[in-house]
């Protein structure tokens, strides 16, 4: 049986990477609707790369069962574009800065390395996520869509590039064949 305090994290966890995954998807399509293609391309990426940690969760948990709600950085409703990238670059913070690292040492401290393994692979992607956020904000403040290459995905731990030029996944090391094109 998994420890309360980490099962009750990973549960925290999964509520809050379901929620980003939901959220994502509308945000996307409000800023393919606002002429920022690529945008949406980013945040649909981003979606199913949060689908991918709540995922890696789940799965940690062993289903465990229990409450699943949480509120994990982010805000919810509709606004622009600019403001709806603030909120997932708030969001994307609020998990590398405070949620993940303070999981990470209670799992750490109960032994309990696949939920450790999930949450590493999420933390490391949610800087990517930010910092791609962020480039996606700039560009939309000065009226601009998102300069992409291509967007791809790794579906193994949630890593996103914009420029293709990976042969493996910098994160889990995952193959250049099984990333996801958007």
């Amino acid at each position: 049986m998994m420890n309360a305090m980490t099962a009750g994290n990973l549960r925290s966890a999964f509520g809050g990477e379901s929620m980003a995954h939901m959220r994502y998807r509308i945000w996307g399509a409000q800023a393919t609707k606002d002429g920022f293609a690529n945008v949406g391309r980013l945040f649909q990426a981003t979606s199913d790369a949060e689908q991918v940690h709540a995922t890696l969760h789940f799965k940690a948990l062993k289903n465990e069962g229990g409450d699943h709600s949480v509120t994990a950085g982010g805000g919810f409703g509709e606004g622009t574009t600019s403001e709806n990238l603030q909120g997932a670059i708030d969001g994307e913070l609020f998990e590398v800065e405070q949620m993940y690292p303070t999981y990470i040492e209670v799992a750490k401290l109960q032994e309990e390395d696949e939920a450790v393994r999930a949450m590493k692979f999420a933390i490391a992607a949610e800087k990517v996520h930010a910092e791609l956020f962020t480039e996606a904000k700039t560009a939309v403040d000065a009226g601009k869509d998102l300069e992409a290459k291509v967007i791809e995905l790794c579906p193994v731990c949630g890593f996103i590039t914009l420029t293709g030029e990976e042969d493996a996944c910098p994160i889990c090391g995952a193959k250049r064949e099984k990333f996801v094109a958007y």
